[in-house]
């Protein structure tokens, strides 16, 4: 996708925080950090979310990059939250497969707030 910002940070067109690459994954920083370590990893291949017929071989590579990639923020001892947020209702704000790494601090127990709901 020509105008999707993470397509643009996968092809170097738009800089980032690169924390770790391979040939099938990047892993920046997110600019609106929820957490003292809140790295996203996203497939080079352009696939809007989970729900987007993505091969399996694209989501081991994701998956696979997330505990190298809490071992260079530092966080694999004490432990990291993986989220990922699939469309609307999930407040899934940029339309390319991306995992969320957050750690850095002692997570709130349970997921998410559901403010009342």
């Amino acid at each position: 996708m020509e105008k999707c910002i993470f397509c643009m940070v996968a092809r170097g067109e738009m800089s980032a925080k690169m924390v770790f690459e391979n040939e099938h994954v990047v892993a920046f920083d997110d600019i609106a950090p929820q957490a003292p370590v809140h790295t996203l990893v996203i497939p080079r291949t352009h696939y809007a979310s989970m729900s987007d017929s993505v091969p399996v071989d694209v989501l081991s590579a994701v998956f696979a990059a997330v505990p190298e990639v809490a071992a260079i923020k530092g966080v694999s001892d004490s432990g990291y939250r993986v989220i990922v947020n699939n469309g609307v209702d999930a407040n899934q704000t940029v339309g390319h497969l991306h995992v969320h790494i957050l750690g850095g601090r002692e997570m709130s127990h349970g997921m998410v707030n559901f403010e009342g709901k």
